[in-house]
């Protein structure tokens, strides 16, 4: 299940104080889009629960597209994909070590090694399928390329399936990217045996061609909204974040908002306050910016005050409004949108980390 499927707390609609909604088509469309630009295969990465947004709903929407397999970090995040009812293949990015063996068998899930005694105990075990990460500049995880040459005789086995990098800068600067694909290229030409599957390219560098594609690439932030870098498109909005209006309060002027009395009005004013807050996800950094606002029916109303743990305060000036109102602090409402790249910048913060951080107090509901 999802670990925002089994939350204590009633979901009937008219009860939810905020919410995410996920537009599966759009997170489709998104993918198809890279795999017409990039002309390969697919490897959606929905690991973190597809960046916040429900791993099994990704999955199965993602299904009509017919990948390759997908991307996750961890076992456990396989298991969840299995139990789902996944089947197509599931490949684990975190570095497989001898404990997970079983699960990682149990499962069927394919294991990236980095490490030569672990792949060796796997090889000890029978012939399932693994991949191997080459290290060509992030220095996180993986091989580095010049240690490549003391795994050759472990490498030389139709089990080697599949061998990859991580691009560093592939959002920005194609220059670099160039670089880390062509020491990967030339480090798998100078293994015993070529692997079937070898691919590299993120969202930045799959939308950038089929310089990068190699037999697979692997969406992620694209997928679900995100921009991908610079020169390239922003994806199609997958994700909605609504809370309601839960009170409602006129204010005279010098009266303060929120803790600290760090907001003042300089007019009479009306303050709405929303069902959601940093608990749920919402940055404090995000009230701090004079940019930023929220869509409440299509019109824009900047916040007030500090965002607390479960309330945000929002300055509506002379407009009415009733309790029960629902207000969008990410994505369309009416004519207007507040794309996942905009509210990540009045964060001050990453998009991947906006999206992974949407709390679980918050249902995520499927767009109709």
């Amino acid at each position: 299940m999802s670990p925002h499927s089994h939350l204590p707390f009633s979901d009937r609609p008219q009860e939810r104080r905020a919410w995410v909604e996920v537009d599966h088509a759009a997170l489709v469309e998104n993918a198809r889009t890279v795999a017409r630009v990039s002309g390969a295969p697919l490897i959606p990465v929905i690991k973190a629960d597809a960046y916040g947004l429900g791993a099994i709903g990704a999955a199965r929407a993602l299904e009509s597209l017919d990948p390759w397999g997908y991307a996750v970090a961890t076992v456990p995040e396989g298991i969840q994909l299995r139990d789902a009812a996944i089947e197509r293949r599931i490949l684990v990015f975190a570095p497989a070590e001898p404990a997970q063996f079983p699960d990682l068998e149990r499962h069927r899930l394919t294991p990236v090694f980095d490490y030569l005694p672990a792949l060796r105990e796997w090889r000890s075990r029978g012939s399932q399928a693994f991949h191997v990460e080459l290290d060509t500049g992030m220095s996180r995880t993986g091989v580095r390329v010049e240690e490549l040459g003391l795994w050759r005789d472990a490498l030389d086995t139709p089990a080697f399936e599949g061998c990859f990098t991580q691009f560093h800068s592939a959002h920005k600067d194609v220059d670099a990217t160039t670089g880390q694909w062509t020491r990967l290229t030339e480090a798998i030409r100078g293994l015993p045996r070529r692997p079937t599957v070898i691919h590299a390219a993120n969202s930045g560098a799959a939308l950038r061609g089929k310089a990068f594609a190699g037999d697979a690439v692997r969406p992620g932030i694209f997928l679900y909204g995100g921009d991908p870098g610079k020169g390239l498109p922003e994806g199609k909005p997958v994700a909605r974040v609504r809370a309601r209006v839960v009170s409602v309060r006129r204010i005279a002027p010098g009266d303060t908002v929120g803790y600290g009395a760090t907001w003042r009005a300089d007019r009479a004013t009306t303050i709405a306050t929303l069902g959601i807050g940093y608990a749920d996800g919402v940055r404090r950094s995000i009230a701090r910016c004079r940019e930023a606002y929220v869509l409440l029916k299509g019109e824009r109303y900047p916040y007030a005050g500090v965002i607390t743990m479960d309330l945000a305060m929002i300055d509506l000036g002379d407009r009415a409004v009733d309790r029960g109102e629902i207000a969008t602090l990410l994505g369309a409402d009416g004519a207007e949108l507040i794309t996942l790249g905009r509210h990540a910048a009045w964060c001050e913060e990453s998009q991947y980390v906006i999206l992974t951080g949407l709390g679980p107090r918050l249902p995520r509901v499927p767009v109709p």
